[in-house]
């Protein structure tokens, strides 16, 4: 017998007909002898109507501000994730299987005050541990929790995933299982190289690095949780059959397994390529080369909630003067060009340059820790294709190399080839 966190997004919960089958997928647990807890999000698409109802509120009301109370924003939005948890409960009590549904304050989960985007602190696991422990099914709503003025605070989007990691550690799992509407993760994404992979097993660093990189397969902050915690995560698609071959599997279900890299024997030297579209540049040309400058322009960044990525620094052979080039999103580009403007003074740059269209493309691996050559493999490959690199960086475990948007595809195929990952 396990303890098994199961956590459905919301393509798999989108009407009815799925919501029954999730059920199916629950009661295979069950009837396995385990104890089960479930995360659900709200059902597809309804996250969106709700925060569309809100913003239109103002206008609705002829305000003169756009801005509403961000409080009745977490209370209106959280409801999406109530109703599927009502409705799941139902469906298993339906199977004959004793179930109750948990909203993220019944629990709690208490997060801090930061509603829409509200981190959580803690959570006690005591009561749904006894309750599994009487053979009954918690149905909790995730994406929600109790903020510390005791009113709904919500995770942001993507903040199911990370309710149902941080329940998984809270009730100390066995393993938490992420259905989604893919039956894993991949060499790289499928809908550009048909011969992706699905991999059995990817280490939190590599999952860390290909979910802040594009992957769309899970949210970071899971990543970052499963990984603080050593919570087994297992990524499964919710359209198999419930009671096909090897669904119920213990140790090795269908999917991919994030765990941690001692957990992985055959450690590959690449694991995947990922990618980054709407990347844009800003280039600051003749910076006073002095101490304080880099702070005085990524400072300003920061306080406007600015992400800034790839940073390149060039000096003037005599030290004098300094290029900085760096790569932020291209929705934020104008913003940061307002910012730094303001700051020229401070600052004290000539020329301020920007490019927008470019994507990062990145080669991640732990393997790349103890090889030599990786990054070199890549350079020549590229170039073979005639790509030229705008910009590199690199860390332990990966490279990211910035590049015109046109060239993209051929770049992950070409990488993805060059690193034999279409070949195991």
């Amino acid at each position: 017998m396990a303890r098994i966190v199961m956590k459905f997004g919301g393509t798999s919960v989108a009407d009815l007909d799925r919501i029954h089958n999730v059920a199916r997928h629950v009661k295979r647990e069950v009837d396995a002898g385990h104890e089960v807890a479930v995360v659900v999000s709200a059902m597809s698409g309804k996250t969106n109507e709700l925060v569309g109802w809100v913003q239109g509120m103002p206008k609705a009301t002829g305000a003169n501000s756009p801005f509403y109370d961000a409080r009745e924003y977490d209370t209106i939005v959280a409801s999406g994730e109530q109703v599927t948890s009502g409705l799941l409960a139902i469906a298993l009590q339906s199977m004959g299987i004793n179930a109750r549904s948990w909203q993220g304050w019944q629990i709690p989960i208490k997060t801090d005050n930061a509603h829409g985007a509200a981190r959580i602190l803690d959570i006690n696991g005591e009561e749904i541990i006894r309750r599994m422990g009487e053979g009954q099914v918690a149905v909790v709503a995730g994406f929600q929790g109790l903020g510390p003025d005791n009113r709904v605070a919500t995770l942001g989007r993507g903040g199911s995933d990370t309710s149902a990691v941080a329940i998984a550690a809270a009730v100390k799992a066995d393993r938490c299982d992420i259905y989604t509407d893919v039956d894993g993760v991949y060499t790289t994404d499928p809908r550009i190289e048909p011969k992706a992979r699905r991999l059995k097993q990817i280490a939190f660093e590599e999952m860390l690095e290909m979910a802040s990189l594009g992957a769309k397969v899970l949210q970071v902050r899971s990543v970052e949780l499963a990984m603080v915690h050593k919570v087994r995560t297992f990524v499964r698609s919710s359209f198999e059959d419930p009671d096909a071959p090897g669904m119920g599997d213990l140790l090795n279900p269908p999917g991919t397994l994030i765990c941690d890299e001692d957990e992985i024997v055959e450690q590959e030297v690449v694991t995947g390529i990922a990618y980054a579209k709407d990347e844009a540049q800003i280039s600051l040309r003749r910076v006073a080369d002095r101490p304080g400058v880099s702070a005085a322009i990524f400072g300003p960044l920061a306080e406007a909630h600015i992400n800034v990525d790839m940073i390149v620094q060039n000096t003037s052979e005599d030290g004098s003067k300094t290029d900085m080039t760096f790569t932020v999103p291209s929705g934020d580009m104008e913003k940061s060009l307002k910012v730094l403007d303001a700051a020229r003074d401070k600052i004290g740059f000539d020329v301020i340059q920007h490019e927008t269209g470019l994507v990062k493309v990145s080669v991640i691996g732990i393997g790349m820790r103890s090889h030599a050559g990786v990054a070199a493999s890549a350079f020549h490959a590229l170039a073979e294709k005639g790509i030229n690199i705008k910009a590199i960086t690199t860390s332990e475990i990966k490279i990211s190399i910035l590049i015109d948007g046109p060239y993209a595809e051929l770049a992950v195929r070409t990488l993805h080839s060059v690193y034999g990952l279409d070949k195991k």
